[in-house]
């Protein structure tokens, strides 16, 4: 996996100018779409004045090395180094950095083995099933029924489904206005599963909302 500097960043770091933000690391099973709805909020956290400072962490990987597993093995060592860099500089706990994966159900292997190495290295996951465009079709609607691991299934009920270019990136106007409403809607899709389905098999599902208030601390937009 490629780290990048600078690069993914949004102008001169707040931290730069004297303040000192928390920062959030990302790796993202997608090259496109996961990235763009990233920058948006990096946007938001930039115009509110939010203390977190956002680096997709994988921004150069091939396709090849994006499956959950590779997300994560990239990501528990990151995760390891950034631990013991906050303990050797004293960090308050609350400003430690968070090291998030954001990937799908799709037809990925070993996805138990992918959860367990994740927590057992402090690595948060962000997880759809069977596709991000879930929680982006959460925006605009209710989700009922089951994909069957099938993200062609989720596209096609996307209001601009149509529209080539604003499938695979997200855009302002497909999201703005609609957070609180999303989460309702993920919150109640979610709740129709019980607890003794596991995680990678609760079809529809996405969890993309934890990772926008527990990594990113935005509430609303």
């Amino acid at each position: 996996m490629t780290r990048t500097r600078g690069k993914d960043a949004l102008g001169p770091s707040r931290q730069q100018r004297g303040k000192r933000n928390r920062v959030v690391h990302v790796f993202t099973e997608g090259k496109l779409t996961e990235p763009s709805y990233i920058d948006i909020m990096r946007r938001l956290l930039d115009e509110r004045g939010l203390p977190v400072e956002v680096h997709i962490a994988n921004a150069g990987a091939p396709g090849s090395q994006r499956k959950p597993i590779d997300l994560v093995e990239a990501a528990v060592p990151l995760m390891r180094r950034l631990t013991r860099e906050a303990e050797r500089n004293r960090l308050r706990k609350e400003m430690w950095p968070q090291v998030w994966c954001l990937f799908d159900r799709d037809d990925h292997q070993e996805l138990d083995r992918t959860f367990k190495q994740a927590g057992q290295g402090q690595v948060r996951i962000a997880f759809s099933h069977p596709c991000f465009e879930v929680w982006r079709l959460l925006h605009h609607k209710d989700v009922t029924g089951t994909f069957n691991q099938v993200c062609d299934l989720v596209t096609d009920r996307l209001p601009f489904r149509n529209e080539v270019e604003k499938i695979k990136k997200v855009h302002v106007d497909q999201i703005m206005g609609r957070y609180a409403e999303a989460k309702r809607r993920a919150l109640r899709m979610n709740a129709q599963h019980g607890d003794h389905v596991p995680l990678p098999s609760r079809d529809p599902y996405t969890d993309v909302f934890q990772f926008v208030e527990q990594g990113l601390g935005i509430t609303s937009y």
